[in-house]
C-alpha cells in the first residue's frame, strides 16, 4: 500500500474507535446501561479500555502518517518511537488477550464473562466491534508497518506494570463496592484469583513476545538498539 493509502486507512480505523467511543458513551445514559456501568463506570471494563486505546493508537499512527508526509521521517522522531511503543506493549498485547479471553470464556460458559442479558442492550454488531474486529485490525497493522520493539525487559515491564494497575483497580473496585467486575471472578477463591492473573499476565506476556516474531518475521529484526553506556 501506499502512504497515501495506509494514511487513509489509520485515518478510517481511528474514525471508527472514536465512533465506538461516543456511541457505547451515549449508550451509557440509558437507565440498562446506567445499571451495568454502576459501580466502577465504564472504564472498569477491559474491552472498553481497549477501544479507547485503539483510538488513540490509531490515531497516533494517522498524525505520524501525516506528519511524515509534511515534515520527513528524522522530524517526528519522537511521535513515530511513541507510535511504536504504544502499539507493540499495549495495542497489540491487550487487543489480542481481550479477543482470545472474551470468546475462551464465552465458548465455555458466557455467564462468566457476557451474560446472555446483554444481547438485549448490546447488539450482536457491537458485541463483534468490541470482541472480534479488534484482533483483524491490529493483525493488519503487523502487515502494513514495521514497528520498532524496545528491549524485552523494557517492554515487558511496562506491559506488566500496566496489567497491575487495571488488576488494582478491579480489586479496589471490589474492596469499595462488593461486587466484581466479570462474574467469573466471583467464582474463584482468593488463591484461584491470583492463580487467574498470573496466568493472564503470562498470556499477555506471550502475545507480546508473538508479536516481536510477527513484526521480526514481515519486517525483519526491528528492536531498538541498546544505548552505550
Amino acid at each position: 500500500m501506499t502512504r497515501t493509502s495506509i494514511c487513509v486507512y489509520h485515518f478510517l480505523v481511528s474514525s471508527w474507535y472514536i465512533f465506538l467511543n461516543y456511541h457505547i458513551s451515549q449508550k451509557g445514559r440509558s437507565k440498562q446501561m446506567s445499571k451495568i456501568f454502576l459501580n466502577g463506570g465504564q472504564w472498569k471494563y477491559l474491552t472498553l479500555l481497549n477501544l479507547l486505546l485503539q483510538a488513540i493508537f490509531f490515531g497516533v499512527a494517522c498524525l505520524e502518517d501525516v506528519l511524515k508526509k509534511m515534515k520527513g521521517k528524522k522530524d517526528i522522531k519522537f511521535i513515530t518511537a511513541f507510535r511504536d511503543l504504544l502499539f507493540t506493549t499495549l495495542a497489540f498485547p491487550i487487543s489480542t488477550f481481550v479477543f482470545l479471553t472474551f470468546w475462551l470464556l464465552f465458548l465455555y460458559d458466557r455467564e462468566l464473562v457476557y451474560p446472555e442479558a446483554l444481547d438485549g442492550i448490546f447488539p450482536v454488531w457491537l458485541n463483534h466491534a468490541m470482541h472480534t474486529f479488534i484482533l483483524p485490525f491490529s493483525l493488519v497493522e503487523v502487515i502494513l508497518r514495521p514497528h520498532s520493539y524496545p528491549m524485552k525487559k523494557k517492554g515487558l515491564s511496562l506491559l506488566a506494570a500496566a496489567s497491575l494497575a487495571y488488576i488494582s483497580r478491579v480489586l479496589w473496585i471490589y474492596s469499595e463496592t462488593g461486587t466484581w467486575v466479570y462474574p467469573v471472578f466471583a467464582k474463584l477463591s482468593p488463591v484461584g484469583l491470583a492463580a487467574f492473573f498470573s496466568l493472564s499476565y503470562i498470556c499477555i506476556a506471550s502475545i507480546y513476545l508473538l508479536g516481536e516474531k510477527l513484526n521480526h518475521s514481515q519486517w525483519g529484526d526491528m528492536r531498538q538498539p541498546k544505548k552505550k553506556k
